[in-house]
């Protein structure tokens, strides 16, 4: 048996993207040399601005698991509110990363644990790269940016392809540059 699996799960507000960011990161870890590549959603009743979550996973061997990540190497969290009443917490595997767009520094999130929290201005990245729909900013593709800074599991050229397979035109461009803006202002965090 290989090396096991990492799972990540998505945390997200309907609208966002979180089911759109776990679809790339997959085709990113494809294409960053990962054999067995999974991702899913779960939808309940869910509409816009309501809690949602997405699953991804990433093994060098067929991954015959198809139902959602419930003890995440890693949770990527697309509203810091959701850290409070969407579950980000819930399940994480001892020493896992946190991801978290927030402008807020690690130590106001109120995270305890074994946990390593990496932070980043998601949407500001989203913002300057006017990656805007309806007047909000899109931070499906930006957050790849710090996924692959934050774990090393993906380069950014396996996202940029990702990116700019999923999207045509200007809004490949526009998703590949909030992604590289989110790469460099992820910080890492630390144990907490």
């Amino acid at each position: 048996m290989g090396a096991p699996m990492t799972e990540i799960r998505w945390h997200g507000r309907g609208g966002q993207g979180a089911v759109t960011s776990a679809k790339l990161l997959a085709d990113a870890a494809f294409r960053s040399g990962w054999e067995g590549v999974t991702s899913m959603p779960s939808f309940g009743a869910e509409r816009r601005g309501a809690p949602v979550t997405a699953s991804t996973r990433l093994a060098h061997e067929p991954i015959r698991v198809y139902a959602p990540v419930t003890a995440p190497n890693i949770a990527v969290v697309l509203d810091d509110s959701l850290i409070a009443v969407g579950g980000a917490l819930v399940g994480l595997k001892p020493g896992a990363t946190l991801i978290v767009n927030t402008v807020m520094p690690v130590e106001e999130l109120g995270i305890e644990g074994d946990v390593s929290v990496v932070t980043a201005d998601v949407t500001g990245a989203a913002e300057a790269a006017n990656v805007i729909v309806g007047g909000t900013p899109i931070v499906s593709a930006a957050i790849l940016g710090s996924v692959a800074k934050a774990t090393g599991l993906v380069s950014m050229e396996s996202v940029e392809a990702a990116i700019g397979s999923m999207f045509g035109g200007s809004a490949a461009g526009k998703n590949v540059e909030a992604a590289r803006i989110a790469y460099e202002c992820t910080s890492q965090g630390g144990s907490r």
